[in-house]
């Protein structure tokens, strides 16, 4: 008899003897089911962050901030640097001829959760003249348009959603008095978030004078290194430059690579211990069939396919765990939307997650799996026979 006709009668004899093993066999679905469960929740989080961030996707769309700024809410452009960015070759330009580039500001208002009632930061960020055609997906979903010069503000579709009051004929608190909610939009990206009000009013209000970015497209994709190889080489200017798709990428990089490593650190921890479950079932599971393992040998069947069919068994059954675990996660989290900081996004189960799953269960499998795996294919028929 072949190896392989071998290993696929002994495997079969093994996944035969399951209903008798029943809860020792469970040990290990429960664990892998706790493992893949935990790891494609919390990894949910950072894919829906990091698909969020990456949503802006245009590559004629760039972003200017001051030389060294990591975010756009510590980054500071002044009035003069940015008359000349604005004005720089390489920037298209709207049928009227002015430069399809706006500047922004980034701040923080305090307003009140509608989970828990408490008080929260919600990102307001600011649109110049064209600050509605450099983001081709905005649009009114409710009211109008905040007018230039006046105390109004809209608000993003989530931003409404999760916090207290913050609908459309509502009023926010700001520095200089109460400034009404007037519409309400939607871009299918992380702007949905956060409110909006004109620029030089909100400069203004919050006393500032100094802009925290320029957004602006450019004729082509093309032109990208040589436009910014203009303006970083400026003397009179101080800024970086970068493709905005680039700039929420690596945001979005930043901002998971911390959780990244607290979520695989726990769900190490919690693998070590499926692992350990593992070993000891399948050195159970091969005690108990040491009369059967010992029949096997004496018609034969080779100590390889001995020893290979207990890390299938193992492997079969963390993989039949970890499905468990992440069909539960993708049924409990995927498409849930969620926050952190200033950004709300929608948490994400990608097929990616459960290819990553199954390849935990597998490793698992084959390292609590392998000693007893061993001790089945070393044994003799004697020592098999004396085995309980």
């Amino acid at each position: 008899m072949n190896a392989i006709r071998q290993i696929a009668v002994v495997s079969l004899l093994n996944f035969k003897t399951l209903p008798q093993r029943f809860w020792q066999s469970l040990v290990i679905v429960a664990g892998m089911a706790c493992v893949s469960g935990v790891l494609l929740s919390l990894l949910s989080v950072t894919e829906g962050m990091e698909r969020a961030y990456r949503s802006t996707g245009d590559p004629r769309s760039i972003i200017i901030v001051s030389h060294g700024s990591d975010r756009e809410d510590n980054s500071s452009v002044p009035r003069d640097q940015t008359r000349i960015i604005m004005n720089a070759p390489g920037i298209a330009r709207a049928s009227d001829g002015s430069a399809l580039a706006d500047s922004g500001f980034v701040t923080g208002i305090p307003v009140q959760s509608k989970k828990n009632g408490a008080t929260v930061s919600a990102r307001l960020i600011t649109f110049g003249k064209m600050g509605v055609a450099l983001r081709p997906s905005f649009h009114l979903v409710a009211g109008r348009m905040f007018r230039p010069g006046i105390h109004e503000l809209i608000v993003g579709e989530v931003a409404q959603s999760k916090f207290k009051g913050i609908v459309v004929g509502n009023k926010v608190t700001m520095p200089d008095g109460q400034w009404p909610i007037v519409g309400m939009f939607a871009t299918g990206d992380l702007l949905d978030g956060v409110l909006v009000g004109d620029t030089e009013t909100v400069l203004q209000a919050m006393r500032h004078n100094s802009y925290n970015t320029v957004i602006a497209r450019l004729t082509s994709s093309e032109a990208f290194p040589a436009f910014r190889m203009m303006l970083t080489h400026n003397p009179v200017l101080t800024v970086d430059v970068m493709r905005l798709s680039e700039w929420n990428a690596r945001i979005g990089a930043d901002n998971a690579a911390f959780f990244h490593a607290l979520i695989y650190g726990v769900s190490i921890i919690l693998a070590i211990g499926a692992m350990f479950g593992c070993f000891n079932t399948m050195y159970a599971a091969v005690e108990m069939r040491g009369r059967e393992i010992a029949t096997l040998m004496a018609l034969g069947y080779g100590s390889f396919a001995i020893a290979l069919s207990v890390i299938l068994e193992a492997s079969a059954l963390s993989i039949t765990g970890s499905l468990i675990g992440a069909l539960t996660a993708w049924h409990l989290y995927d498409g849930v939307q969620s926050g952190m900081g200033w950004d709300f996004f929608r948490l994400t189960v990608s097929p990616a997650m459960f290819g990553m799953a199954v390849s935990w269960a597998i490793a698992v499998a084959i390292l609590g799996g392998s000693l007893p795996s061993l001790r089945a294919a070393r044994w003799t028929v004697a020592e098999a026979l004396r085995a309980r």
